[in-house]
């Protein structure tokens, strides 16, 4: 009886042991299937970096008041009657209604002189200061209520569904806590409960993207030759050295006496050279694409440098800089990423980003004008659920990225212009597609163009990338 005890505490103790094993096992190695997407994982306070779907567009249809007056007649069995105007404002006679186009006299003056109308028509109301020929409505997709304009931006508008029976604020009200409901009581503007849309001022599909870098200097070289030139550039970018640093390798190893703002000045002009090159060079992109942003300095404030890149091939097919880290310059890298594809794979595109919502709105204006795709969020650091554990890998690249670039850039110690940002920016993109060997590509450039691999030297390849530039400059002129 006695010798039988300790045998059993000793094989409960054997049972725990292996139960914490497989535990630890399971919450290592086998992660909980959460819903994709599923928006009661996070909290309501981060409910406002979380991106809506597009409303509702309802445009009202046109009518005929002729037609509505025979059926008002043919229903009720008598004519509607025209308005006797007793008041001191009668409605002009040039007004009509934008819906039916009936005439002034079946028009109210609803609010006395203060520029609001009534149809007794078709029951429509409007306002002539704003007065727009079948005017569309934004619906709120889960109710279908019209939107509220609440707020006015520089760049956006603000839309908000107000309506208290929407299920899109029902349910986010029911999934807080009680004191999040509290606090909600308190303070409602730190949550973000009703469906908002933001409605963008700018058309972003008509702005310039292959502008050109000012302060460019022309390439007739009086007192150094092309070679100097791309002695430079190959110090100044495949080296990471600042200008200063450029200008002391070349006048005490190659005893080039040259100042760095001549230096400063060549990279200019190489920018201008090589950028219409660059952007319009046909990478053949795949459709797995990373982006992530990165900061600069420029005088000592922050700037962005916004990158979209083929996670296969490697290349970067979008870039942007921007004094901001908002929408605008988000979308206009994007675009230019886009327009590498000559047939936009739309559904079948894999576009990874982190959890930033910019890249959410970015997608909605996109679907504004027919490109339809998705955004996939890795959120964090870690694989927490499982759409991060599947496009980690994404992610990780554009962060390698970003950290080559942050080396080129550090030398520095900060661009002294926005303009000194941009030409950077140009050629370490230039250098990095065209120049840089990787080990992706066994040492090789990314794209290699004939011209450029039939040289050995790196200040030749810089002349070549740059003839080649001027060489589709002069083609792009004449056409």
């Amino acid at each position: 009886m006695y010798t039988i005890i300790p045998l059993l505490l000793a094989h409960i103790q054997e049972l725990n042991n292996q139960i914490l094993f497989l535990f630890n096992f399971i919450v290592k190695n086998i992660p909980l299937k959460f819903k994709e997407k599923d928006d009661s994982l996070f909290s309501p306070k981060y409910n406002k970096l979380k991106v809506d779907k597009l409303p509702l567009i309802k445009v009202p249809e046109k009518k005929d008041y002729r037609e509505l007056l025979k059926k008002y007649l043919k229903e009720n069995g008598k004519p509607l009657k025209p308005i006797k105007s007793r008041g001191k404002h009668p409605v002009p006679q040039d007004v009509h209604c934008p819906c039916c186009n009936a005439p002034h006299n079946y028009i109210y003056d609803n609010t006395g002189g203060r520029g609001q109308f009534w149809c007794k028509v078709c029951d429509t109301h409007f306002n002539r200061q704003n007065w727009i020929e079948n005017p569309p409505k934004l619906c709120c997709p889960h109710c279908g209520m019209a939107l509220a304009l609440t707020k006015k931006r520089k760049l956006f508008n603000i839309h908000k569904c107000v309506n208290p029976n929407c299920s899109y604020y029902l349910n986010a009200i029911s999934s807080l806590s009680k004191t999040e409901l509290e606090e909600y009581k308190l303070k409602p503007e730190r949550f973000k409960l009703h469906y908002i849309y933001r409605e963008f001022k700018i058309n972003f599909f008509k702005v310039d993207l292959y502008s050109l870098p000012s302060n460019a200097s022309t390439l007739q070289f009086r007192k150094f030759s092309p070679h100097v030139m791309g002695l430079c550039l190959t110090y100044l970018v495949n080296c990471g050295l600042s200008t200063r640093k450029t200008r002391d390798v070349m006048r005490e190893v190659h005893g080039i006496k040259i100042s760095h703002t001549q230096i400063a000045s060549y990279a200019t002009t190489a920018a201008f050279c090589v950028k219409p090159f660059i952007d319009s060079f046909d990478y053949k992109p795949t459709n797995f694409l990373a982006a992530d942003e990165t900061y600069t300095k420029v005088k000592g404030s922050r700037r962005y440098v916004w990158f979209i890149m083929d996670a296969i091939k490697k290349s970067i097919l979008g870039y942007r800089s921007s004094d901001s880290r908002d929408t605008v310059p988000c979308i206009l890298a994007m675009r230019m990423a886009f327009d590498k594809f000559k047939t936009f794979p739309g559904k079948a595109l894999k576009f990874v980003s982190d959890a930033y919502n910019s890249y959410k709105l970015a997608e909605l204006e996109f679907k504004k004008h027919g490109m339809d795709f998705d955004v996939t969020q890795v959120i964090g650091l870690t694989n927490d659920d499982p759409t991060s554990t599947e496009y980690r890998w994404l992610k990780q690249i554009i962060e390698r990225l970003n950290r080559t670039f942050k080396f080129s850039y550090k030398v520095t110690n900060g661009y002294g212009s926005d303009d000194g940002a941009n030409t950077h920016l140009c050629l370490f993109v230039a250098y990095y597609n065209f120049l840089r060997p990787h080990s992706y590509t066994h040492f090789k450039p990314l794209n290699e163009v004939p011209e450029i691999e039939k040289v050995e030297l790196m200040p030749a390849k810089w002349q070549v990338l740059i003839q080649l530039s001027q060489q589709l400059i002069l083609q792009q002129q004449k056409t």
